[in-house]
């Protein structure tokens, strides 16, 4: 399976800024990851593990993040929108994270 174009939301590059150390600009790591994952096959239709499920989403997992993107299949384009981070002890707690989404909500 080719690698598609590879583009990545403001929204993923937060929630990967929250989760991994790193990079000052981490579009390229994200784009990278996520080819070498789907160049492996490491893709799903599915969602992981208490994960709610994105209609069109397809899920790409690289080591214990999945990437949650939309694949526009006709242009061979991948569209990082956010990311799922697997496993019992998150870099982030989630009620960080669900302190975000009321924000936003009552803003």
């Amino acid at each position: 399976m080719s690698s598609p174009l590879v583009a990545v939301t403001d929204h993923a590059v937060e929630r990967y800024r929250q989760r991994v150390r790193g990079s000052l600009d981490p579009r390229p790591e994200i784009a990278g990851r996520v080819s070498s994952a789907w160049a492996a096959g490491r893709v799903s239709d599915e969602p992981p593990p208490g994960a709610a499920a994105q209609r069109g989403s397809v899920y790409v997992s690289d080591r214990d993040i999945t990437f949650v993107c939309l694949w526009d299949r006709p242009r061979g384009e991948l569209l990082v929108v956010t990311l799922w981070e697997e496993g019992e002890a998150p870099q982030v707690p989630r009620r960080f994270t669900d302190a975000l989404k009321d924000r936003r909500r009552s803003g």
